[in-house]
This record gives structure tokens, sequence and C-alpha cells, in this order.
């Protein structure tokens, strides 16, 4: 993906494991590697264990919010994962009252300020299709 194709804004559905209803130990959002979603993020030395990028986003109030980037490639030094997360985000899901169904936005404005909101579930209509959970890469023609 070229520097042109970088993607200025993701957003992620909310699932329990996302807010940490499900009780595992995983720390943090799991960023895909697949297809754009990825490239929002800054890159990462993947032959140094566990890598990180500390990122701050500012919410709709202006507060600043510090998440970490981190790559768990501990499977590449004889561990067992290999994924991508965004963390240290429980503060922000919590003082917002998020939970599972919400829409979480993270957004790259033209000045490069980083840009984190959310939008409430909107409750499914009886007999309409509801999608699963998950990201999805929102592109914007220049």
């Amino acid at each position: 993906m070229s520097k042109k194709d970088k993607v200025s804004s993701i957003s992620k559905i909310l699932s329990p494991n996302d807010i940490g209803k499900t009780g595992t130990h995983q720390a943090g959002i799991l960023i895909p590697k697949r297809g754009g979603i990825l490239s929002f993020f800054p890159g990462l030395n993947s032959n140094r264990k566990n890598p990180r990028h500390f990122l701050t986003f500012y919410d709709d109030e202006g507060q600043p919010w510090h998440f970490a980037f981190i790559y768990y490639n501990n499977k590449l030094f004889s561990g067992t994962r290999n994924e991508y997360r965004l963390t240290r985000m429980t503060r922000y899901l919590r003082s917002n009252n998020l939970k599972p169904g919400d829409t979480l936005s993270f957004k790259i404005g033209a000045d490069g300020t980083r840009q984190v909101s959310f939008r409430r579930r909107v409750q499914p209509i009886p007999g309409k299709l509801v999608l699963s959970p998950g990201w999805k890469v929102i592109r914007i023609k220049k």
C-alpha cells in the first residue's frame, strides 16, 4: 500500500471482548493485519520484540487520550502471540460507558491530529438484518 493509499479513518463496532466483558486477559482491541486498517497506524519494527508506538488521540471535547499501538510478535521470539493491538484504552472506554455494539471511530485530520469518537449502538429493528461486529475502512475521495 503506497503512502497515497494510507487510510485516514477507521471504525470498529465494539465486541464484549473489546471492552473486557468476557473475562479474558487480552489487552486492548485487536487490529487486523488485512486490507488498509493497519496502514492507519505507524509502522513498527518487527525485528524488536513487542514494539510499540504511543499515540495521542483527542476526543470531541478536545481532551487528549493516550493509547499504545503494539505489535505482540513474541511468536517470532519463541512465544505464542503474533497480533497487533491498540491498548491503554480502558479509561476512555469506561469514562464514556461504551458497550458492545457501540462504534468506536479513529481519524487523522488534515493537520495530522488524531481523533477518537464513538457512536452509541442503534437498537435493531425486529426483522432487519444485523451485521456482525468488525472493523471498517472509510475511504474519503479527495
